[in-house]
């Protein structure tokens, strides 16, 4: 019986962790859309399609993620009342400066990148490869997208 409770309340915390993140990257999200839309200047070409390729990219994250949190037995949040209410990330607005926006970009990106890494560590605690997996995957594509915007802004 102890270890069902566990595993209850090692769930629950996994299930709060992965909402949490869920909720930070709707936030990036659509601040990824409000740079994409906005940025103006002679880096436009290059980061309004780049912006878009992160937003996309994005938002399949964000599916994985919501589809995970129902697969460990919980519940997605998916209003941005609630995202507004736990997401660390805040949002951004005004931002037409494309070095601005890709500053942003990366210091967002960075702590997306601790965040996974948490959940990485919760999901092992837990003995759940599916989940550590998920996030391990994340990460890699997170530090590639970190690098290039820092080898861009250098």
């Amino acid at each position: 019986m102890k270890t069902l409770e566990k595993t209850h309340v090692a769930n629950d915390t996994l299930v709060n962790v992965m909402n949490e993140f869920l909720a930070d990257m709707q936030i990036f999200y659509q601040n990824l859309r409000g740079f994409h839309w906005n940025v103006t200047g002679n880096l436009f070409f290059v980061l309004h399609a780049k912006f878009e390729e992160y937003y996309n990219e994005t938002a399949e994250a964000v599916d994985e993620v919501a589809e995970r949190i129902l697969m460990v037995g919980g519940q997605p949040v998916h209003s941005f009342s609630q995202y507004i209410q736990i997401a660390e990330i805040q949002e951004v607005t005004d931002v037409h400066d494309g070095k601005e926006a890709v500053h942003i970009v990366i210091s967002q990106s960075e702590m997306l990148h601790a965040k996974m890494n948490r959940l990485k560590e919760v999901a092992n605690d837990r003995n759940d490869e599916t989940t550590a997996t998920l996030f391990s995957d994340l990460m890699a594509e997170t530090e590639k997208r970190i690098w290039m915007l820092k080898t861009f802004v250098k």
